[in-house]
């Protein structure tokens, strides 16, 4: 399998405007909880706000509400309000744009287990 290298834009000259796509990326998707919450969304078709609460029990109400809003607006998760009777129930999923991530979660993964075995060695 041949790698796929990107080109590094010597006319780049400040890479903190934001012009550099891998750190927009990490803009997008680099904070605490976003990677946590992407990867437990990617294991079922929907979840509800309290059970991705419980899979990531040091985060708080307000920063799990701020983190789901913030990757509603980046066009990676879709927020959906259930009908019914108070309590109201409100799940999230992943978009296609949020699934496209998990191969690139899963060599991140990889390589971060490499790292903390030569690390740990």
């Amino acid at each position: 399998m041949s790698e796929k290298t990107y080109p590094i834009d010597a006319m780049l000259n400040d890479v903190a405007e934001k012009k550099c796509p891998i750190l927009h990326a990490m803009d997008v998707i680099g904070s605490k909880y976003k990677l946590p919450l992407m990867w437990y969304l990617h294991e079922k078709e929907r979840t509800r706000f309290n059970e991705l609460k419980r899979r990531i029990p040091s985060i708080s109400n307000i920063m799990l509400a701020k983190s789901l809003r913030e990757m509603e607006a980046d066009g990676l998760v879709t927020r959906c309000e259930l009908v019914s009777e108070p309590p109201k129930v409100v799940e999230y999923s992943l978009t296609p744009l949020g699934k496209e991530l998990i191969p690139a979660l899963n060599e991140l993964y990889a390589w971060g287990q490499k790292v903390l075995a030569r690390k740990n060695s």
